[in-house]
């Protein structure tokens, strides 16, 4: 028997990154991954236990305790409106009670009740009483402060009229976390700009608006950051997450995902049909860990390896 001689070995990427070292002024095209500890310390990554050992870092939340008359008050005021809300019922049914405030105008004229049982109740007695200070209407812009618009009810708050004023408030529930909502402002003048230069688009995808030079610009910038050949940019939203994912990653893959990842992931990983697992949340060294297992076992019970390897995580914590 003749001894066949060895194949040469084809290099690939990922040869060239577990065997060569890193040269930052090396072209693009040549380009080879830095192992996980050497990007740390490039870019001054920090896991989470780091950060809450440094002086000044980051420190585990603290939440102050509930004081025990505060939780006892709020009890006892729910139990005064239910047990006020099952007596008007009852006199209601008994034609004593004359104010029909608290019965959904709906059911009178033939509708499907929209609340069943305790969530009616609740619902009529509790929720409706309080209900102008939610779902307000603005007429501003959402930014540092609003303008609320003032509104009135003649019939218990099951209907709202607008008396044509606003109210000036401090807007603290906006998720305006960049001041992109502002009329005013960087954010506001620059965009004014773009437009000038570059016109408005539908909030469409680029294959019916067109691919503009700053897109190309903003993908090689941010593959230049991450060391790889190319990157990909567009709208992030929810159905981006959880729809874009299954096209990525199908059966026979691995997505590694991290463990503080937001729903909309989560769900286009279960979507994908690809196995998944998670690491700690910003924690190199699990990951490295995660991802080293990953490679030497390959796919459970056959031990195969995976067609895909995928890292999934945000680009803001």
């Amino acid at each position: 028997m003749m001894a066949s001689s060895p194949q040469p070995v084809h290099v690939t990427n990922v040869h060239r990154h577990l065997t060569s070292e890193f040269h930052p002024n090396e072209k693009m095209g040549d380009t080879v991954l830095p192992p996980i500890d050497e990007n740390l310390k490039q870019y001054r990554f920090k896991t989470e236990t780091e950060h809450n050992s440094d002086d000044g870092g980051l420190q585990d939340e603290e939440f102050e305790e509930t004081p025990l008359y505060a939780a006892i008050l709020t009890y006892l005021s729910y139990a005064i409106l239910c047990l006020f809300g099952w007596l008007r019922d009852f006199l209601r049914q008994s034609n004593i009670e004359k104010k029909r405030g608290a019965v959904d105008p709906n059911a009178a004229l033939g509708f499907v009740p929209l609340y069943q049982s305790y969530e009616s109740f609740y619902t009529r007695n509790m929720y409706t009483r309080v209900r102008d200070i939610f779902n307000r209407p603005i007429a501003s812009v959402p930014g540092a402060q609003v303008e609320v618009v003032e509104r009135v009810s003649d019939d218990y708050n099951w209907t709202h009229r607008f008396t044509g004023k606003t109210i000036n408030a401090i807007n603290l529930g906006s998720y305006n976390y960049l001041g992109f909502a502002e009329k005013s402002g960087p954010c506001a003048t620059d965009a004014i700009n773009s437009i000038k230069k570059f016109g408005i688009s539908n909030c469409n995808t680029r294959t019916e608006i067109g691919t503009q030079r700053y897109h190309v610009e903003l993908e090689q910038l941010l593959a230049d950051f991450l060391h790889v050949e190319s990157s990909i940019a567009f709208g992030m939203g929810f159905a981006t997450n959880s729809l874009n994912l299954p096209v990525l990653a199908s059966k026979g893959d691995l997505i590694l995902s991290d463990e503080m990842n937001h729903a909309s992931l989560i769900l286009g990983i279960r979507l994908s049909g690809a196995s998944y697992r998670t690491f700690a949340h910003n924690d190199m060294k699990n990951l490295e860990e995660k991802l080293r297992e990953a490679i030497v076992h390959g796919q459970p019970r056959t031990n195969r390896p995976w067609k895909k390897i995928i890292l999934v995580i945000e680009g803001i914590y």
